[in-house]
């Protein structure tokens, strides 16, 4: 009998409804919950609108480390809602400055075997710990902090063999880079991605965080390592070998799908402007002109990855055409480069130092010019994401960014013509964790009133699914939109992420700019949407906002799995063609018709949709639970929770309890 893979043993080990069938949705136990101020702004509001008296998960924590530019009164205000919000919600709160979520929660909560859930789709990166860790939405994080189940679709098990080592100049970047340039940005679509074999041992747990963290790019639900002695080292110097526990797969484990890398036949590899799929070796498109050089980000985030790049440049500066822009991950971070001498190395280098957080990865602050190639460490370059429209961002590593910045040209590392550095690593972390706010006591927390200033706004009102929908199609898009296409972050609109009706008028604007102004005038209506829709960031706003608007329904070639889950969770209808050559036919202005929607959504996955203009049907299919069909009707999932708006003195007691529970976490 084969034997059970790691991924199937964290499923089952918090499994509380559903079969492990892939393609049967599932519910899950969570362990711990994580938002960051780009997405939890609105999972606050959603709590409050779901009357949660306080979480009542092991651990929840809500972090400040995307918008700290601070241009106006805005961003300020939002930290200081989201810092009352984690005092009367019981949630740990992480300051402007303490660094990015990902690699601070491996730092200071991961815990091998749990689950966790974040309003953040590279939520992943925490599978390098051997936890079950998954990008959602935010209302589903919402919803689990309020003692829920996760719902998700069973995937399939994806393992990947690793061998060898990697050779000198290739690093972790290059790994998960290979796995792209194999599978593209759907490979990993309702999979898991579970690593395992000989090659696993010689990656560190930062290593497998960077590997895990693009495992988003890859479209996957999760990915997971083992929890081994490189996870023990890891939790030794954090100070907590205390929440050590060892998880593997059994050695006859089998897998759904199988994949091998030989580490040591690895180059360095990079993703051409603009997609993470469009990989290609260094070599192939050295020499062309660099203007920008970016390392940092939650895809990079170790101090191995910032302290290899001060030992190339050291005694060496950059190239006069180049910006080399450092943006530490955490206050620890920061701290152990200075402990080692490499901040002075980056500094006398000519590097420009940045606040410990996301900043350029979501386009805030460090926008490249028009036409001019920038090197990133980070783990997308959607088009515009930068912050700028004609962008031309690649995606490296940390070696490779630095031979960009000495030689003003994409270049190979190791055409260099210097000898790989020898990293020696401190092998204790500066730990801090004096920035991170505790939980208040449930008695002092339900005295804190959440601060609100006027620029936080209010969840809009959806009404149900009517039984007939008949719409106009307002927009169509081409394949792989993300949601940074649909809804926008960066320094223009991240800003409103508090208020819904002022970011609506953001939605769609880099594929139409003309949608919001006319969307207003039509009322409801229909998107038709491409290949992959959705791709890229969890943020729910990509669907709220256009609901709020008027959305109804998208009809697609297939859709990426968060945002489709965003989009029941407001109501809107998702909705897939069964001939994808009927995409070509319908058309932007179209008017579309569909009737008997409370039936035939339950009666089956496939209906008709009435193109009225052009006098046609087409079929399309949906990949709706029943569960997903009862929310849809709703309008919503907040629309379904109304009725259980009310706390009792039962859950009252509930929450005391679960708030007992995550005091007795050490905190270190």
């Amino acid at each position: 009998m084969t034997g059970q893979n790691l991924a199937r043993k964290l499923l089952a080990a918090h499994l509380v409804d559903g079969e492990m069938t892939p393609g049967r949705e599932i519910a899950l136990r969570v362990d711990q919950t994580l938002t960051q101020d780009a997405t939890g702004t609105l999972v606050m509001l959603e709590l409050e609108a779901l009357h949660l008296d306080r979480v009542r998960t092991e651990v929840s924590v809500q972090y400040v480390d995307h918008n700290l530019l601070q241009a106006d009164e805005r961003n300020m205000a939002d930290h200081l809602f989201l810092r009352s919000a984690a005092q009367r919600f019981g949630l740990w709160f992480s300051p402007p400055g303490g660094g990015v979520s990902h690699p601070v929660h491996m730092q200071r909560f991961g815990v091998p075997g749990k689950t966790l859930i974040g309003s953040d789709s590279h939520t992943c990166a925490a599978g390098s710990l051997g936890m079950l860790a998954i990008g959602v939405g935010g209302l589903e994080v919402a919803l689990a902090m309020a003692g829920e189940p996760l719902y998700l679709t069973m995937p399939q098990i994806w393992g990947v063999r690793l061998t060898g080592r990697l050779p000198d100049w290739v690093s972790a970047k290059d790994v998960i880079l290979e796995m792209l340039r194999r599978h593209g940005v759907k490979g990993g679509l309702h999979r898991i991605v579970e690593y395992h074999g000989p090659g696993v041992e010689t990656l560190t747990a930062m290593d497998r965080h960077v590997i895990a963290n693009m495992g988003a790019e890859l479209g996957a639900t999760a990915t997971v390592f083992p929890s081994d002695e490189r996870v023990r080292e890891f939790l030794r110097a954090e100070g907590r070998e205390n929440a050590y526990v060892e998880l593997s797969a059994d050695p006859d484990a089998g897998y759904d799908v199988e994949d091998e890398i030989d580490l040591a036949a690895l180059e360095p590899l990079i993703a051409k402007p603009s997609s993470p799929g469009s990989v290609v070796p260094v070599r192939e498109v050295a020499g062309q002109e660099v203007n920008q050089a970016v390392v940092g980000s939650s895809a990079n985030p170790g101090l191995r990855d910032f302290a290899v790049v001060a030992a190339i440049l050291r005694d060496r500066h950059v190239h006069p055409q180049v910006s080399l822009d450092v943006n530490p991950t955490s206050r620890q971070i920061l701290a152990d480069l200075t402990r080692i001498g490499a901040t002075l190395d980056l500094i006398r280098a000519g590097a420009r130092l940045h606040q410990t957080g996301c900043l350029g990865c979501i386009g805030m602050g460090q926008a490249p010019a028009k036409g001019r190639n920038s090197l990133r460490t980070m783990p997308r370059n959607f088009p515009g994401r930068s912050g700028t429209a004609d962008d031309l961002v690649w995606l490296c590593s940390p070696e490779t960014a630095a031979a960009a910045a000495l030689t003003g040209r994409i270049t190979d590392p190791r055409e260099l013509g210097l000898p790989y550095p020898k990293l020696e690593l401190p092998e204790t972390s500066s730990v801090d964790s004096a920035v991170l706010e505790s939980p208040l006591p449930p008695g002092l927390a339900r005295k804190v009133e959440l601060v609100k200033a006027e620029s936080i706004g209010t969840l809009p009102t959806l009404d149900p699914l009517p039984d007939a929908l008949r719409i106009p199609v307002a927009l169509k898009a081409g394949d792989n939109v993300s949601t940074d296409e649909i809804l926008p972050a960066g320094a223009a609109a991240l800003p409103y992420r508090s208020d819904i009706a002022k970011l609506a008028q953001f939605a769609f604007t880099r594929v139409d700019p003309d949608y919001p102004k006319r969307v207003a005038d039509i009322g409801d209506h229909a998107v038709i949407g491409g290949d992959n829709y959705g791709q890229g960031s969890s943020r729910e706003h990509a669907a709220l906002a256009p609901r709020s608007l008027g959305l109804r329904a998208v009809i697609a070639k297939s859709f990426a799995r968060i945002h489709a889950s965003n989009l029941v969770n407001f109501g809107v209808l998702p909705l897939e063609f069964t001939d994808v050559a009927d995409y070509d036919a319908v058309r932007a202005g179209d008017e579309l018709l569909l009737q008997g929607l409370q039936d035939s959504l339950t009666e089956g996955g496939e209906l008709t949709v009435h193109n009225v203009t052009q006098d046609t049907d087409y079929r399309v299919q949906h990949r709706l639970s029943p569960r997903q069909i009862k929310t849809i009707h709703a309008g919503g999932r907040i629309a379904e929770h109304a009725a259980a708006s009310n706390p009792t003195a039962s859950d009252h007691a509930a929450s005391d309890q679960a708030a007992n529970n995550q005091a007795q976490e050490a905190e270190q």
